[in-house]
């Protein structure tokens, strides 16, 4: 049997780190406040933190994974061997299809704010090109990512500091849907945007002195992302007040309706310049997350692949650019399909529930290990287990039941294949 060709390690901490915080900055600032506003009410800051705690507890575990295992798959991969196959399938089947959803949710982001009217067609737009990107090796992905991050953040920074400056709302405290209930269920909501250190991990073969890098650029990029949304949750309460925020689709943007006119809700004809920054800011983020993911859910296809838990086809690298070509081209096929049929701004719950359960395997996983560091204690693991499960029980019963029902057909077709191969 010939060797296949292995992946690159082409990317340095600093390229990893921009990567995770492309990730998660695309996801949460431009689509989970406002739901997560609904459900906490004023005790939105609260929820980020509950939502960032269980975050650092997950990347502590998939730190010290992805230093024993630095290989493309993540989740997958650990689960496989210090759990057994079905737990690393479980989690695999859970990332890829959560993680697709993702995809395709943070393509029509970017559609609904690039062209109005068009959102459906510049997201398969964006999914193609994005793609092809991605196709044409790691280094063009991350440089990509790098140029975006440094447009984004700093419009972000702005909308902070415009929002802290405004005038005070006339809104009263609101306390938050359902009590604890309301709080943890905006957490799991917002856990949605923190999950972009798993790209980190899922592209381990590609890092270079792994074992020094991967740790440092998941801790590096959750630290980062968890001040920057803890500022932004502050502001956005200071400036819109709780039932504003939770009521409005683009609360960015409706900071500058604000300051133009404090006495009247967003109408959206306000600060024409700041409005068009955000608008470019969030586009260029949903397309940074947008990238990261199809990343993401190709290596993890590859594993799954490679391990004969997806079909063989799907494990063939490039020899030119070292890419696993077929898992993205797959990725991206499917990314289309649930463009053109699915409304799939409704599935964030969905892959919420997925990526919980995903996170609550890699703790498993971890707290098997013998060797410890000191950001990744066992008792951190036992935690961020039970935390994961719990806010992906508070997640909307609709989103819960559909990756239940997933996650049984996976197994099911899992069960089919082992019994036609012989295998127990």
């Amino acid at each position: 049997m010939t060797d296949t060709p292995g992946l690159r390690r082409a990317m340095g901490g600093f390229d990893a780190t921009t990567v995770g915080i492309g990730s998660m900055i695309g996801a949460g600032v431009f689509v989970v406040f406002a739901p997560a506003a609904a459900a906490a009410g004023s005790w939105l800051p609260l929820a980020v933190v509950v939502a960032g705690f269980i975050a650092y507890c997950n990347a502590a575990a998939t730190a010290k994974l992805a230093t024993v295992y630095p290989s493309s798959g993540g989740t997958y991969i650990y689960g496989r061997r210090q759990l057994g196959p079905w737990a690393g399938f479980l989690a695999g089947w859970s990332f890829i299809t959560g993680k697709l959803a993702s995809c395709a949710a943070m393509a029509l982001t970017f559609g609904l704010y690039a062209a109005p009217g068009f959102e459906t067609a510049a997201a398969i737009a964006a999914v193609v090109a994005l793609t092809s990107v991605n196709l044409l090796g790691v280094t063009r992905t991350a440089l990509l990512t790098r140029a975006i991050v440094s447009l984004v953040v700093p419009v972000i920074a702005f909308v902070v500091v415009v929002a802290f400056a405004s005038p005070a709302p006339d809104e009263p405290w609101v306390a938050a849907a359902n009590g604890p209930v309301g709080v943890l269920q905006a957490a799991a909501l917002l856990f949605f945007a923190f999950a972009g250190y798993a790209r980190i991990a899922t592209m381990g073969e590609e890092v270079r002195n792994p074992r020094r890098n991967i740790p440092a650029a998941i801790l590096g990029a959750l630290g980062f992302t968890l001040l920057l949304y803890l500022l932004l949750a502050f502001a956005l309460l200071s400036a819109l007040g709780p039932d504003t925020l939770a009521g409005s689709p683009a609360p960015l943007r409706d900071v500058f309706d604000t300051v133009a006119d404090p006495g009247r809700p967003p109408t959206g004809d306000g600060g024409a310049i700041p409005r068009a920054a955000v608008t470019v800011a969030a586009a260029l983020a949903s397309l940074g997350a947008l990238l990261a993911l199809i990343a993401g859910v190709g290596r993890t296809t590859l594993a799954m692949a490679r391990e004969g838990d997806l079909p063989q086809a799907l494990s063939r690298i490039s020899t030119r650019f070292g890419v696993p070509w077929a898992a993205d081209v797959l990725s991206a096929v499917v990314v289309v399909v649930l463009l053109l049929t699915t409304d799939v701004l409704t599935v964030v719950g969905f892959s919420s529930f997925g990526v919980l359960l995903y996170y609550a395997i890699a703790n498993a996983a971890a707290f098997t290990l013998p060797e410890r560091q000191w950001y990744a204690p066992r008792f951190l693991n036992v935690v961020g287990a039970g935390g994961c499960l719990v806010l992906a029980f508070t997640l909307p019963p609709v989103s819960v039941l559909s990756m239940l029902a997933v996650l049984v057909a996976g197994v099911l077709c899992r069960m089919v294949v082992l019994k036609v191969r012989g295998r127990p």
